[in-house]
């Protein structure tokens, strides 16, 4: 069936007898259910801002007072001009008197109300970073680790902004701007019922598209909400990787990949701003056409007598504040949709699965672990998502007072299995378990607490060598820090360093080498004090009497520590119990034999 003709065959209601594809579009993005989305998100929305419901119940009752004082200082003004025309001085000053005053308390309320807005839109923003940051924290890795970096971040900070920026203003803004539009209404119809209508007139065509544009207007901005995730994301690995893309002279490439990325965001966001020009110029032509309607019927009255100078000025203006105000009425869609477009990102994240955590087993767990743990994965087969197997049948056992080692090629699923030992991923089939005495646990978050790891890669973040200690154990003390440091043979270079511990490194382990981030991650781990250390390629950048050093140390400080490393160097091999060869998604155990004759090659 072509697709002509499928379309046809789609159209529903009254509109298979008048067969447009507009009209269905219209129809099918009302059965979507956008609108009960956008509630959706703004209940989301105001589950933080009620927190505050009492300075916003202040925020709202102050801009209606200040409406109310804009109100009669216009009315003085009409007085005001009729009493100068007519030559008379008779409560001119006193009229006088009470505008300034009208006016003066009027920017007071103002000014309060920015303060209140101000004050409440940081401490929305922070309720909600704290809670998202929390809940990504917390949720289960595998479902995490689908974001990008920049993805995340930019929802953390652009979007948490327009939310915090529309939570507080969008419900006042609407009661202040309708309280307004109705009093200004209510003062041009005491005066002149024809000039109260004709200033309404452009109401009911404005009320008419307004759910279409919306709709509308939503799209496009999640368009650059997308766009823009995708440029954060380009940038936050280009700052990364810097030294490798400036190493290979590639630097004009990465820059004409970032255009088109701009490209991309260009192009979403002038859609977006073509979209508001068009949806603008509909409301400012009905607008105008008011304005003129408005102000020709003022001339006739004035040149027939009915009204006076300051009854006209008085209608122009009102009329004006009514236009104005009913457009803000409108201009409020805008806010509403981005800050539905920020709550369905952020509601994404808050919908991830969290881990499930036990406070009792891991309690258990704590004290079933000061004899160690034995480490033992039965036949696991596992798969990332939508990806072939990673692992088939893979086995493994590792005792308390052991260095066990997975050897292989990169990419063979060394890291996966570190992944399923702390319980980030779990098998398809198969188990994982940690054994102390008769009793067994699975992998997951409350054994992870039993674990020290070290990963691939620089795992240094900026502050002093003690922060980045301290952040396994806060209230470790200097003895305790430097014992860590020398354990993992790097508290000779520390002690030299110009405050020693105190030293402060920048972002991602800038000023040292990547021997010296090694060993500091390293000590790190060894502070923790767990009975499970897991290191992942983590002593490649150290020479082979430190790396053979390093694990000497870490097994004589505490016998009971059951050690799993990755690595392609044969050297360390000869101080492994066990050793397994982990290739193409298989796992073998290699016989000591094979195990010592790779240890030699070396």
């Amino acid at each position: 069936m072509s697709d002509k003709k499928q379309k046809q065959n789609n159209f529903t209601g009254v509109n298979r007898f008048i067969r447009s594809e507009s009209i269905q579009a219209v129809k099918d993005r009302r059965e979507e259910g956008s609108l009960r989305d956008i509630l959706d998100d703004w209940r989301w929305i105001f589950s933080y801002s009620a927190r505050y419901k009492w300075i916003i119940v202040l925020y709202t009752v102050l801009g209606i007072i200040g409406s109310t004082f804009g109100l009669v200082s216009a009315v003085v003004s009409k007085y005001m001009i009729d009493i100068v025309v007519s030559r008379t001085t008779e409560k001119l000053w006193l009229l006088m008197a009470l505008m300034i005053s009208t006016m003066l308390f009027s920017m007071i309320f103002t000014s309060v109300r920015n303060r209140l807005t101000a004050k409440i839109s940081v401490y929305v923003n922070n309720d909600i970073q704290a809670d998202i940051m929390r809940q990504v924290m917390d949720a289960d890795w595998s479902h995490v680790s689908g974001f990008s970096n920049g993805d995340l971040l930019n929802r953390v900070s652009s979007d948490i902004e327009t939310i915090s920026s529309n939570a507080v203003n969008w419900i006042p803004t609407l009661i202040i701007d309708l309280y307004t539009f109705v009093a200004s209404f209510v003062v041009i119809f005491h005066y002149d019922r024809v000039m109260a209508f004709i200033a309404l007139a452009g109401a009911p065509l404005l009320l008419i598209p307004s759910r279409l544009i919306m709709r509308g207007m939503r799209k496009y901005r999640m368009g650059i909400r997308k766009s823009k995730s995708r440029l954060m994301s380009f940038q936050t690995e280009v700052f990364y990787n810097m030294d490798t893309i400036k190493s290979f002279g590639i630097t004009g490439l990465f820059e004409r990949r970032l255009r088109t990325r701009q490209d991309d965001y260009r192009q979403a966001a002038l859609d977006s701003n073509a979209y508001d020009i068009k949806a603008r110029i509909f409301t400012n032509i009905i607008g105008t056409a008011v304005a003129v309607a408005a102000f020709i019927y003022c001339l006739m009255r004035l040149w027939g007598g009915a009204i006076t100078f300051g009854t006209m000025t008085l209608f122009l203006q009102q009329r004006s504040t009514l236009t104005n105000h009913f457009s803000s009425l409108v201009g409020v869609v805008p806010g509403m949709l981005n800050g539905s477009v920020a709550a369905q990102r952020l509601r994404e994240l808050t919908e991830l699965p969290e881990e499930p955590v036990d406070e009792k087993t891991a309690a258990e767990l704590a004290k079933a672990g000061e004899n160690g743990f034995s480490v033992k994965m039965s036949d696991v087969c596992f798969s990332y998502s939508g990806e072939a197997e990673t692992l088939r049948g893979g086995s493994l056992i590792a005792d308390p007072g052991e260095i066990v080692a997975l050897i292989g090629p990169s990419g063979g699923g060394k890291t996966t299995m570190l992944r399923l030992l702390l319980g980030l991923v779990h098998p398809d089939s198969g188990s994982v378990e940690f054994r102390a005495g008769d009793r067994s646990w699975p992998a997951g978050a409350d054994v992870r607490r039993c674990i020290s790891y070290v990963p691939q890669g620089n795992s240094i973040i900026a502050g002093s060598v003690a922060d980045n200690l301290r952040m396994v154990k806060e209230d470790a003390t200097v003895s305790e820090i430097e014992s860590a440091l020398e354990t993992a043979c790097a508290y000779d270079f520390v002690k030299k360093m110009p405050d020693g511990i105190d030293t402060v490194i920048g972002e991602r382990g800038h000023g040292i080498s990547e021997g010296q981030a090694q060993r500091l991650a390293i000590a790190r781990a060894v502070l923790r004090g767990a009975p499970v250390l897991l290191l992942d390629e983590a002593t490649s950048a150290l020479d082979v009497a430190t790396e053979r050093k390093v694990l000497n140390n870490i097994m004589e400080c505490e016998r009971s520590r059951t050690v799993i490393v990755t690595t392609h160097r044969p050297s360390v091999l000869s101080l492994c119990r066990r050793v397994y060869r982990v290739e193409d998604g298989t796992v073998t155990e290699l016989s000591g034999e094979e195990s010592g004759r790779l240890a030699m090659d070396f």
